[in-house]
């Protein structure tokens, strides 16, 4: 066996997937699904066919040709990582067809309590497949390596809708007669009360990027290819419309810059508060946490990231997670250029500052493991979850404004488009980048050391800083702020939340608890409705042993589950010196009681931190 991938059991010698149909019975009772999967391979395959499960109860598996059984198994042994491979027997087969059901453990689903939402009246329930959780919810071969493309029925209560990274067919009564897909007993599929909810993906994707939302979800539209879609309350898609309301513009310049959108829609789903990621680029649809909406548009800077995925990450993919820089660090340049064209150079530079910041503090985070501040990483026996940085990121975008700066912009943005138009619908590893790079560019690697870029730890010596008034400005007065002086109101007229952002980022990790005080007094920062500014501030509350403001701290964590806010605020708590009893014991106490609000993926990620530092 050769495994492709180290976070997945398939196999190189097997058929890679095309094609899978899926009908799924939605369960709120109990927190399940009743579900088929019809998986098509690219060509018929005879011998074991190994596929990734994590958590699911498998009730058969069949030729659907020959509808006769196949043998099938489902090892015992469980991957603490990787799940469960279940090996089906084939015999010169192209079609398998999988009745299953998903477990209420299952790392990729989060199940929402009528109180756990807005109106307080219906469940609502919501994936999360990146990294490496598409598994628990559907046997597949769950590596970006594998692009396939998909149909699926939902079958939900006739209150709710659903919503998909696909386009949406129709919604329709349940039919007798093969409709349920053998997932459920007929009547039970077309009982009275029940919707299908029918979608189409017709572009081959990576399994991480197949998602799915059903609750009690209203609309409104913002553009010509834009809807924003969130839980039906009037007030929560009045300020999402208002946030996004430049998203069209944003496509125009994603494609003035890249290239045609080749995924028809750009529609826009806010989650609830649990959701574990600011923003996730599914396609057609993507998911993003509620705490984008300030109320000032900057929060459309996330909106850009997952617009730019479209074709970077996307439409171009990393093979495996050791890769995972040419999705996210092609995406963070991508994002920037597109906030430079809307918003302008300065705000850009600020991102850039503060993704500066970010990658540094990386540095220190994997002291002890630099190999996780490379480019190009070796993550055998490493749950992607447990390593997720801003390194990919910032590091990626570093190295790619490297090479902007060496050929100049107008020819790094026609080797984008010739990159994307050679390689689109494709997985690629750094290899095959480079290998294009340097066809492409010839000499490239006499000016840049690529080795060093891409296999290289810690931070090159020609990455920089970025170079702006404002962001000099206030990397200065933080500086300051070490001496005892807090920036006057004159200084800080007109500053929004990014502006205080860097200014927090770039302050010591403690000062004195007076000094913090003061700041608060003045700037109200612990109040900020922008939760970078208030985390930002909370973090150096807890580095500085201000109690005063745990309860503030506490709040947070229990009324949002975004990992980028929980991970620093957890984590600031429970490590460092032994003088800290209290702030761990706070921590866990804290933890108890909000962990079941937080995603399984979220779960897992402040279980790991608070493992290592009690």
């Amino acid at each position: 066996m050769a495994p492709i991938d180290p976070h997945s059991f398939t196999d190189s010698t097997h058929p890679l997937t095309s094609h899978i149909s899926l009908h799924l019975y939605f369960d709120f009772s109990t927190s399940t699904i009743a579900s088929s999967a019809l998986i098509t391979l690219c060509k018929p395959h005879s011998g074991d066919l190994i596929l990734d499960t994590r958590s699911l109860t498998i009730t058969s598996v069949i030729d659907p040709t020959t509808n006769t059984q196949l043998q099938f198994h489902l090892s015992s042994d469980v991957d603490p990582i990787k799940g469960q491979p279940l090996t089906v027997s084939l015999t010169n087969c192209s079609k398998i067809l999988i009745t299953f059901v998903t477990s209420p453990s299952s790392s990729a689903l989060q199940w929402l309590t009528p109180p756990q939402t807005f109106n307080k009246k219906y469940p609502f329930v919501y994936t999360q497949c990146q990294a490496i959780h598409a598994r628990s919810i559907f046997p597949c071969q769950d590596t970006p390596t594998s692009r396939v493309r998909y149909n699926a029925k939902l079958n939900v209560p006739h209150q709710l809708s659903g919503v998909m990274s696909a386009r949406h067919v129709e919604r329709r009564a349940p039919v007798m007669g093969g409709d349920s897909g053998f997932t459920c007993d007929e009547s039970l599929w077309c009982a009275e009360g029940r919707v299908v909810e029918e979608f189409v993906m017709e572009q081959p994707i990576p399994p991480y990027l197949f998602a799915f939302a059903v609750g009690e979800i209203g609309s409104r539209e913002v553009g010509p290819r834009t809807k924003v879609f969130a839980e039906a309350v009037g007030s929560v898609l009045d300020a999402a419309a208002k946030e996004f309301a430049g998203t069209e513009d944003m496509i125009r310049v994603g494609e003035r810059l890249f290239g045609e959108y080749d995924w028809e829609r750009f529609d826009l789903l806010v989650l609830p508060p649990s959701f574990p990621y600011g923003g996730m680029e599914n396609p057609r649809m993507v998911f993003l946490t509620p705490t984008v909406i300030k109320g000032d548009a900057s929060g459309a800077q996330v909106v850009a990231h997952e617009l730019a995925h479209s074709w970077t990450g996307n439409l171009i993919t990393n093979k495996t997670n050791d890769h995972f820089w040419l999705n996210e660090g092609f995406t963070t340049y991508a994002e920037r250029r597109i906030v430079e064209a809307v918003q302008g150079e300065d705000i850009a530079a600020l991102n850039i500052g503060i993704g500066w910041k970010g990658l540094v503090d990386e540095m220190e985070r994997f002291k002890d493991n630099m190999e996780f501040t490379k480019l190009v990483t070796s993550q055998e026996g490493v749950d992607p979850d447990d390593i997720y940085s801003q390194v990919p990121y910032e590091k990626g975008f570093q190295f790619l404004w490297r090479i902007e700066r060496q050929i100049g912009r107008a020819a790094f943005d026609e080797f984008l488009k010739k990159y994307i138009a050679a390689f689109k619908f494709q997985s690629i590893d750094t290899h095959m980048f480079l290998e294009f790079l340097k066809a492409n560019v010839p000499g490239i690697e006499n000016d840049i050391d690529l080795k060093t870029w891409t296999e290289g730890t810690g931070i090159p010596p020609d990455a920089m800083e970025p170079i702006s008034n404002i962001y000099t400005k206030i990397v200065s007065l933080a500086h300051e702020f070490k001496q005892g002086r807090m920036p006057s109101e004159e200084e800080v007229v007109g500053w929004h939340g990014q502006e205080w952002e860097l200014y927090l980022e770039n302050l010591p990790k403690s000062v004195e608890a007076s000094q913090v005080t003061a700041l608060d007094r003045r700037y109200r920062l612990s109040e900020s409705k922008d939760y970078e500014v208030k985390v930002a501030f909370l973090q150096l509350a807890i580095g500085s042993r201000c109690s005063e403001y745990y309860n503030v701290v506490e709040k947070t964590l229990k009324e949002v589950g975004r990992m980028k806010y929980l991970r620093p605020l957890y984590t600031a708590l429970v490590q460092g010196n032994t003088k800290k009893e209290e702030e761990k014991i706070f921590a866990q106490r804290v933890f108890a009681e909000a962990r079941e609000t937080y995603h399984p993926i979220a779960q897992g990620v402040v279980e790991s931190i608070l493992s290592k530092h009690l």
